[in-house]
């Protein structure tokens, strides 16, 4: 295997992308993969502001055991067309959040989704315990801000790091495959259940 070859496999292997699109962003980053990386994420992001007003009506609704059965996960994801319902790389997307959703425990799709009342009360407990560990009150609205991004990155499910590779989160994950399916998808809803919970 040429050196080539082996980068656009990395390259692939990383993002999913497509042969053409590995190669042509190695050309343009002087085959760096890291460089690359960024290029396509740029480029499928890209891609998916521009189909993210299409309607998605069609999609499927799949479900996720944990071995032991002790989690359970439902998930409704929606795409525009049948054709790419019933596409494998569509279908294996969709399992594939709804073991994110399994192993991560999100409570969210999306921060707006979070309730404004929940977002006062954790602002709060930051405040709390900001003063109470005595820093400066200049730094207090920096730290709140920052605690704030942590908890969304951990309850909302766009902004959580894949688990198959923390480099990306969810909302990276679902741009590469509306790039590469060529349609609108969005995760309208999903339920978790655990053993013993409500």
């Amino acid at each position: 295997m040429s050196s080539l070859s082996a980068l656009v496999k990395e390259l692939r292997g990383k993002t999913g992308a497509g042969i053409l699109d590995c190669q042509k962003a190695l050309q343009d980053t002087e085959n760096n993969v890291e460089k690359a990386i960024d290029l396509l994420r740029q480029k499928g992001l890209a891609a998916a502001q521009k189909k993210a007003g299409r309607e998605t009506k069609e999609g499927i609704i799949s479900s996720y055991i944990h071995s032991g059965s002790k989690i359970g996960v439902l998930i409704e994801v929606n795409c525009e067309t049948d054709f790419v319902a019933r596409n494998e790389e569509f279908q294996a997307f969709v399992k594939e959040v709804a073991l994110q959703i399994a192993a991560s425990h999100p409570l969210y799709i999306k921060r707006e989704d979070v309730p404004a009342d929940l977002i006062e009360r954790e602002k709060n407990i930051y405040l709390a315990q900001i003063k109470e560990s005595g820093k400066p009150e200049a730094s207090w609205e920096k730290i709140i801000k920052g605690k704030l991004e942590k908890y969304f990155q951990e309850q909302c499910l766009l902004e959580q790091g894949f688990i198959k590779d923390p480099s990306i989160s969810i909302q990276d994950l679902l741009s590469q495959k509306i790039a590469k399916l060529g349609e609108n998808l969005t995760i309208s809803r999903f339920t978790r259940y655990q053993l013993g919970q409500d």
